[in-house]
C-alpha cells in the first residue's frame, strides 16, 4: 500500500490523488521476462476493423497484463488516465506485437505463449498444465476465456449467487434492472475469481460477461468501442494472493471510523422533535447498544429530516433546532448520518476542482459545497441513495467525492458513507448495501450469498436492510430476528425499512405498526405484533456483535493491509476441499470464526458444512470433526456459529458503544487442538493517527503440545492508548479463567 511504501505520503493523502494519475504511472520494476519464438511478419494485426498492438507485461510474479490498442498513424495510442486503476508504474511490456507472430515468455516458472493467428495468450504451468488461455475475436474483440470445473465468484453485488457459471451478466447497475426486490441493486464489478487459481479483471471496455457455456465469454456492453481492451490475470496458488493482487491493482480497502463497525438504526417517517430525541433514548434505556441514527429525507417518505429532495436544510417539524439536537445526540454517543439523493445526471471531477470548472454544477467540488452547511454542524456521514444514472465511472467519483470532502474539512477524521451505487476501487472510499430487497426468506437466503460475493469482488464493508427493505405478510418477528443474527455477522449492521418501527429491536411487542408506508395489504398480521421474544434476542447479538468487537476491528485492520474481506468464503481458507468451495449459505467471520444464518422458516435445525479439523460449537464447546456436512439443532435464538481448533477468540465486556471506555477485563478463550496465533490491533478508532503508527498489536502464541500461551507486545511504534490492561484467559474445555494484568510484559500462562 502507498503508505507504507512512502513514508513522506499519507494514506488518505495518497488515496484522494488517486484518479489524478492514469495506467501510464508506474508500479515497481519488475524483471524483465525472457522472449522466445519467431521474429514478426509483415501482415499488420487487425482486431475490429482496426491496427492495433498487443501488449503482453508481466507486472509481477502474480499479475499478468493483457492490452490490445489501436494504431493511428504508426502511433500506439496509449490507455487514458483512469481512476479505477491505482496510480502504479508499470513495467515496460515485456511483448509488443503488431503482426503476426509466436512468442514465448517465461513468467517466473511459468510459461506464457502468445500467438497472433489466432490471436491468444495461453498460460501453463511448470508442469504443462494449462491454467488460463484468452482468445481475442479478431472480428468482434471479444474473449473467451476458460473457467474449467470449478465453482467462479466475483462480478459485484447481485445477480445469480453463488458459482456465476451457468447464467449471462449484463452488468448493469442500479436499482432499474430485473429481480431488484429479490436480488437487491447491482454493483457489477468486472473480475472474476476462478476456484482453480486465477482471477480476471477487466479494465477496459465496460462489458458483459456469457458464462452459461464451456467457455467465457468477453464482450464490450452495447454502444462500447471494443478497443482498447485491458485485462489483468492474476494466477496465484493461495485465494489470499489473487485477493491481495486484485487489491494492489484498484486499491486496499480504507479504515472505518471505529463506530461504523456498530449498530446502525435507520429512521424514515418522523413524527416530532421528541420523537426523534426518545428513540436514542430508548437505546439507552434499555441497554441496547447501538452506535449510529440514520435519518431518511423527505420525499421517500413524508416527514424526514430535510425539506425533500435534493434539499440540504432541516425539516423544522422534526429537526428544529439541529445546532443543539447535534450535540446533545452527540453527548448520548451516537453518530448522526443524513440521507442524501439526486446526484447530478452527469457527476464529474473533483472537490479539490477550482475556477471555472468548480463552477460547473455537475462538478463534484460544486456538488459537495452543497453538503457543508449541514455537515458543519457536526454530522458524522452520509447515506448516498440513488443515483442510478450515473455509469460506473461516475458512481466511483460521486463515492470519492464523499472521502475526499469529508477529509477536506475534517483532515484527521475518518470518513463514512453508505452508498447505493459504486464500481471498481469503492472500496478505498466507502460503504455498500444491497438496495430495496423484499422482507421474504428467499430474499434473505440470497442475500448470504450476495454478501460473500461482494467481498470476494473487493468490497469487504457490506450489508442489507435488516428485515429486508419492501415490507410484506411474510416479515413477521420470526423472519425479523433470522435476518438480525445475520447481520450482527456482516460488516454493516443496519436496520431499515419501510414501515420503520417494526425495524426497531422493541418494535414487535408494541401492538402497532407506526407509520404505515405502502400497501396495507403487504402488512405482516397485527397479532404479530405482540411478540415479546424478539427484543431479548436482538438484546443477545448486539452484545455479542460488540463483545466481538475487538476481533472484528482486528479483521478490519486486515482487510485494509491485505484486501481481505470479513464474511470470507470457505474457500478462502480451505482451498484444496471442494465442498467448501460449493457453500453459499454459510462463511468465515475472519479465519477462525463459521457463521451458519438460519434463512428457513419455523426452523428446528440447520444442516451445514464444516471442513476438516476439530471445530468447536460456540454456544455449547462442543468439539465436533469436520470434513463433512452435521446438522444442528436450533431454536429461535441461536444460529449456528462454530470456532476452528487453534484459534484465540477476543472477547471484549459488553458496551454500549464502541467508543465506550471499556470497564471490564479482554477475555481470551483459547480453542486447542492445535498450534494457533492471533495478532490484536488496536488505534485510536477515529484519526488517522495509525498511519503514523501510532497503533498496538497484542501478538498471542497457543503452543498446543505444551498447552502454553505466551502473550507481548508487537515491536513498534505504540498507540499512547492503555498502559495496562486485565486479561482473563480460559480455555475452551475449561470453565475456570486465568486473571492478569498485562503491563506490556511478555508473559506465558501454562494450562
Amino acid at each position: 500500500m502507498m503508505s507504507r511504501k512512502s513514508p513522506s505520503i499519507s494514506r488518505r493523502k495518497a488515496v484522494g490523488l488517486l484518479g489524478s494519475a492514469g495506467a501510464g504511472m508506474l508500479l515497481g520494476q519488475v524483471s524483465g521476462a525472457a522472449v522466445t519464438g519467431q521474429k514478426e511478419g509483415g501482415k499488420p494485426l487487425f482486431v475490429s476493423g482496426r491496427d492495433v498492438e498487443l501488449q503482453v507485461t508481466t507486472v509481477s510474479e502474480q499479475t499478468l497484463r493483457i492490452s490490445l490498442l489501436s494504431v493511428v498513424s504508426g502511433k500506439v495510442q496509449p490507455i487514458q488516465q483512469s481512476l479505477i486503476l491505482v496510480p502504479k508504474r508499470w513495467p515496460e511490456p515485456s511483448v509488443r506485437v503488431r503482426s503476426q507472430t509466436r512468442r514465448g515468455i517465461a513468467w517466473g516458472r511459468r510459461h506464457v505463449s502468445v500467438s497472433t493467428n489466432p490471436l491468444r495468450i495461453t498460460v501453463e504451468s511448470p508442469a504443462g498444465k494449462r491454467i488460463q488461455q484468452l482468445k481475442i475475436d479478431r472480428q468482434n474483440g471479444a474473449v473467451r476465456f476458460m473457467f474449467g470445473h470449478s465453482p467462479i465468484y466475483g462480478l459485484g453485488e447481485s445477480g445469480r449467487q453463488f458459482d456465476r457459471r451457468g447464467a449471462s451478466y449484463p452488468m448493469k447497475h442500479g436499482e432499474g434492472v430485473p429481480d431488484m426486490k429479490l436480488e437487491g441493486a447491482r454493483m457489477p464489478i468486472p473480475w472474476l475469481v476462478g476456484t482453480e487459481g486465477w482471477g480476471l479483471l477487466f479494465h477496459l471496455p465496460l462489458g458483459t460477461f456469457d458464462l452459461a457455456g464451456r467457455q467465457g465469454l468477453f464482450q464490450a456492453r452495447p454502444g462500447q468501442a471494443s478497443l482498447p481492451l485491458d485485462i489483468s490475470l492474476v494466477v496465484a496458488d493461495q485465494p489470499v494472493q489473487i485477493l491481495a493482487e486484485y487489491a494492489r491493482l484498484t486499491g486496499f480497502p480504507h479504515m472505518p471510523p471505529i463506530w461504523a463497525l456498530g449498530y446502525q438504526q435507520s429512521h424514515r417517517t418522523l413524527a416530532s422533535r421528541r420523537e426523534v430525541m426518545s428513540e436514542l433514548r430508548t437505546f439507552r434505556e434499555q441497554k441496547l447498544p447501538c452506535d449510529v441514527m440514520i435519518y431518511l429525507g423527505t420525499g421517500f417518505c413524508p416527514s424526514g429530516w430535510n425539506l425533500g429532495h435534493g434539499s440540504y436544510e432541516f425539516n423544522p417539524k422534526v429537526f428544529p433546532d439541529p445546532k443543539e439536537m447535534i450535540p446533545e445526540m452527540h453527548r448520548e454517543h451516537f453518530r448522526i448520518v443524513l440521507h442524501e439523493d439526486k446526484p447530478p445526471k452527469q457527476l464529474h471531477g473533483s472537490v479539490t476542482d477550482t475556477g471555472a470548472a468548480a463552477a460547473n454544477p455537475e462538478d463534484a467540488a460544486y456538488y459537495w459545497k452543497k453538503h457543508l452547511n449541514v455537515f458543519d454542524l457536526g454530522v458524522d456521514g452520509w447515506w448516498a441513495d440513488e443515483g442510478d444514472w450515473l455509469d460506473d465511472v461516475e458512481c466511483l467519483i460521486r463515492n470519492r467525492m464523499y472521502w475526499q470532502g469529508a477529509i477536506q474539512a475534517r483532515p484527521d477524521v475518518r470518513p463514512y458513507t453508505l452508498n447505493r451505487n459504486g464500481y471498481m476501487g469503492t472500496q478505498r472510499y466507502g460503504w455498500v448495501w444491497s438496495g430495496d430487497i423484499e422482507s421474504t426468506w428467499k430474499v434473505l437466503r440470497g442475500q448470504i450469498a450476495s454478501g460473500i460475493n461482494t467481498g470476494l469482488s473487493g468490497i469487504p464493508y457490506w450489508g442489507t436492510d435488516t428485515g429486508g427493505f419492501i415490507t410484506t405478510p411474510e416479515l413477521t418477528g420470526e423472519l425479523y430476528v433470522r435476518w438480525f443474527q445475520f447481520s450482527a455477522f456482516c460488516p454493516l449492521f443496519r436496520s431499515h425499512g419501510r414501515t420503520w418501527k417494526l425495524r426497531l429491536p422493541w418494535g414487535w411487542d408494541t401492538g402497532s405498526y407506526g407509520p404505515i408506508e405502502g400497501p396495507v395489504s403487504e402488512l405482516p398480521p397485527l397479532k404479530d405484533l405482540h411478540n415479546p421474544e424478539v427484543e431479548p434476542i436482538c438484546r443477545k447479538y448486539l452484545n455479542l456483535r460488540y463483545r466481538l468487537m475487538p476481533y472484528l476491528y482486528t479483521l478490519v485492520r486486515e482487510a485494509h493491509d491485505t484486501g481481505l474481506p470479513i464474511m470470507r468464503a470457505l474457500w478462502l481458507h480451505y482451498p484444496e476441499d471442494p465442498l467448501a468451495a460449493q457453500r453459499g449459505d454459510e462463511y468465515l467471520w475472519g479465519p477462525n470464526l463459521l457463521v451458519a444464518p438460519v434463512a428457513e422458516k419455523g426452523a428446528k435445525s440447520r444442516k451445514l458444512y464444516l471442513p476438516h479439523g476439530r471445530w468447536y460449537d460456540f454456544w455449547t464447546e462442543e468439539q465436533v470433526e469436520g470434513g463433512r456436512e452435521i446438522t444442528r439443532p436450533v431454536d429461535l435464538a441461536t444460529i449456528p456459529l462454530y470456532v476452528r481448533a487453534g484459534s484465540i477468540l477476543p472477547l471484549g465486556p459488553v458496551e454500549q458503544y464502541a467508543t465506550e471506555k471499556k470497564n471490564g477485563p479482554l477475555t481470551l478463550t483459547v480453542y486447542p487442538g492445535r498450534d494457533g496465533s492471533f495478532s490484536l490491533y488496536e488505534d485510536d478508532g477515529i484519526s488517522f493517527n495509525y498511519e503514523k503508527g501510532e497503533y498496538t498489536r497484542l501478538e498471542m502464541v497457543w503452543d498446543d503440545s505444551r498447552r502454553k500461551l505466551s502473550v507481548r507486545r508487537a515491536k513498534g511504534p505504540q498507540w499512547s492508548g492503555p498502559a495496562g490492561r486485565h486479561l482473563e484467559v480460559r480455555l475452551a474445555d475449561e470453565k475456570t479463567p486465568q486473571k492478569l494484568f498485562f503491563d506490556g510484559t511478555p508473559r506465558t500462562l501454562h494450562f
